[in-house]
């Protein structure tokens, strides 16, 4: 019986990490699309800049784990994914990119594959 409860509160974890994580997503989706709208010079820029690399940076330390359940080829899709948001992220702030909607959308198509 303790057995299945440590089970069933591991699934709850990482349902609710999954949660956390989707949440996150749409936050810097939001922040992104502010950004797009005002320009890759604004302050909207920065602050989903700043949002967005750190989410993506935490969320490729995680895939980097060992600990990591998924399988190590998705992981290291993940990864390569996530290196070129990091990539377009610091194009768009050196202003050699406005490319917020790849960005966006890369970031989305994750998220909605969170369930």
């Amino acid at each position: 019986m303790y057995m299945a409860n440590y089970i069933d509160q591991q699934e709850e974890s990482l349902s609710d990490a999954r949660g956390r994580e989707r949440e996150l997503m749409t936050q810097s989706i939001d922040l992104l699309e502010q950004a797009r709208a005002k320009g890759s010079n604004s302050m909207e820029s920065i602050r989903a800049i700043h949002f967005s690399s750190r989410l993506w940076m935490t969320l490729m330390e995680d895939l980097a784990d060992n600990e990591n359940v998924l399988p190590e080829q998705l992981r290291a899709n993940l990864i390569s994914i996530g290196i070129w948001v990091l990539k377009t992220l610091d194009a768009i702030r050196q202003g050699r990119s406005d490319n917020f909607s790849g960005v966006i959308e890369i970031t989305g198509i994750i998220r909605d594959g969170l369930k």
